[in-house]
């Protein structure tokens, strides 16, 4: 079967935007129930495995259509190792980007509905990650965070890289592989920075939060959320070359 440009493009935007809805969506709306610091580790599980369940879901969805990147991370590397056209990476991001905002959006409107949840929500500026300092709600300095996000972010791309390559004997498990490395990575990174490992991900909330709230903090540190991991992919497509099979 065939799609053509704009169908692979629609399908990253509707990939990154179900991805979003599922992370957000379990981070600010679980602030509607009682989440003491008793339950502060369920709730890291929450976010973790709704994310991993939705883009396992967006995977089989539209892994045919477009190849399921739904994270610049991972186009970046695509592009470095040939599987994929310069002229489609950068129309993957811009299509990922804003269906992150758009996802984001969609959960921000259900949440301004309640006026104790939207000042919630407000407040740790629609989820968005970060590091010490800026107004921050994290404590943890911004080296450790930058080298969290390229190590986490390795991890997912390099599962991403290995397991779709044609000969992998676990190509058809890949989807599921996928999610629960992304889950694995959120598992271990919420507690520190909210977990990105990927930059349509923490974009989407901070320039929302910006744009809605007035709350800048989250945009003004939301670059290394675009470095650290593209940085991490980068290193991940390096290895997958140093990997690849004799022919």
């Amino acid at each position: 079967m065939h799609w053509t440009a704009a169908q692979r493009y629609l399908a990253e935007f509707l990939g990154t935007f179900g991805l979003l809805v599922s992370i957000t969506g379990a981070a600010l709306l679980s602030l509607n129930v009682d989440t003491g610091a008793s339950v502060a580790d369920a709730r890291v599980m929450l976010l973790s495995f709704s994310l991993g369940l939705g883009v396992l879901g967006m995977i089989y969805a539209f892994g045919d259509v477009s190849g399921a990147h739904f994270n610049p991370a991972v186009t970046i590397a695509m592009l470095i190792r040939g599987r994929t056209k310069a002229v489609d990476a950068v129309a993957y991001i811009l299509a990922q980007v804003a269906g992150g905002v758009v996802g984001v959006a969609a959960i921000v409107g259900v949440a301004h509905g309640s006026p104790s949840l939207w000042a919630a929500v407000q407040h740790i500026a629609f989820a968005s990650q970060g590091y010490s300092g800026n107004g921050s709600p994290y404590h943890v300095a911004l080296a450790s965070v930058f080298l969290l996000e390229v190590v986490m972010t390795f991890f997912l791309v390099t599962v991403v890289l290995q397991s779709t390559r044609t000969e992998s004997f676990a190509k058809n498990l890949a989807p599921v592989g996928i999610a629960l490395t992304l889950a694995m990575t959120n598992l271990i990174a919420i507690p520190i920075d909210g977990a990105s490992i990927n930059p349509a991900r923490s974009f989407a909330p901070a320039v929302l939060s910006f744009g809605i709230a007035g709350d800048h903090w989250a945009l003004m540190q939301d670059w290394i959320f675009w470095v650290a991991p593209v940085v991490g992919g980068v290193i991940a497509a390096l290895v997958d070359l140093a990997l690849q099979p004799s022919p």
